[in-house]
């Protein structure tokens, strides 16, 4: 008897293109090839549903079959993973997104990236309050300091008790840190293969940002994070399995 779940009846294009696209990202990325088993129990589909698909497939040059029998992702895919490449700016994805962010919360959102020894904000949207954390694009800053640098480092793969804690809860937060009357929070934004990016950063005066106001505004955080993770190519998946919006105390550091 099979383990595999009947797949639906509906043979509607939307339904083909569905199972079409269930077979592509059927594989991780340290497969190398897949057998029509493994594809099989990693989609749900008949063998010979995939049979037929796989033939379309590899007549587009999405899929290959080896002379094993075994199935791997075709040419065509690496193309138009390509032309996407070549398309994308990251301002254009993750600017948006800060906006939206920044008007949700009220306070200031920057994006850092890592470069060597320091964090630079590379994208900035400031608060309307005239009392803010000020911090410009360009700007260098410590790693060591600020939820900003603690997540860069700790989802760039420190190790460490505090990074642990991080990775644990999928966010940094920051009291008085690098500034005893500055507050913030982070996440990463991860891309292709899963490669960070940067961290995006929802900071200002510690008077505003408190544990409530970081409570309110982490579904807020974590929706800009991951719709950013998505827009650059990554799995906001993981963001998903990582991120805990009950606790955070492990990662804050208090200056």
């Amino acid at each position: 008897m099979s383990d595999v779940t009947p797949e639906p009846k509906d043979s509607s294009g939307v339904a083909v293109i569905d199972r079409a696209c269930a077979i592509l990202f059927a594989f991780k990325p340290d497969d190398s090839a897949l057998t029509l088993a493994e594809l099989a129990a990693r989609t749900g589909l008949y063998k010979s549903t995939l049979l037929r698909l796989a033939g379309a497939l590899i007549q587009h040059r999405m899929l290959m079959r080896l002379d094993d029998g075994r199935y791997q992702l075709g040419p065509a895919t690496f193309m138009l993973g390509a032309q996407y490449q070549r398309n994308l700016n990251l301002g254009d994805i993750v600017l948006p997104l800060m906006r939206e962010l920044a008007d949700a919360s009220g306070e200031s959102v920057s994006f850092y990236v890592r470069d060597d020894a320091v964090r630079v904000c590379l994208h900035r949207v400031d608060s309307t309050h005239a009392v803010r954390f000020h911090v410009r694009e360009g700007d260098v800053l410590p790693l060591e300091h600020g939820s900003g640098g603690l997540a860069l480092l700790a989802f760039g793969g420190e190790t460490g008790d505090v990074y642990d804690r991080i990775r644990e809860v999928g966010y940094s937060v920051s009291m008085g840190d690098r500034e005893r009357d500055t507050a913030g929070v982070s996440m990463p934004v991860f891309g292709v293969r899963q490669t960070l990016r940067g961290v995006v950063t929802l900071a200002g005066p510690s008077s505003r940002i408190d544990r409530a106001f970081i409570d309110r505004h982490l579904t807020d955080l974590f929706s800009c994070a991951a719709r950013a993770t998505d827009g650059l190519g990554g799995d906001s998946r993981v963001l998903r399995a990582q991120w805990r919006a009950s606790d955070a105390q492990g990662s804050e550091r208090s200056g």
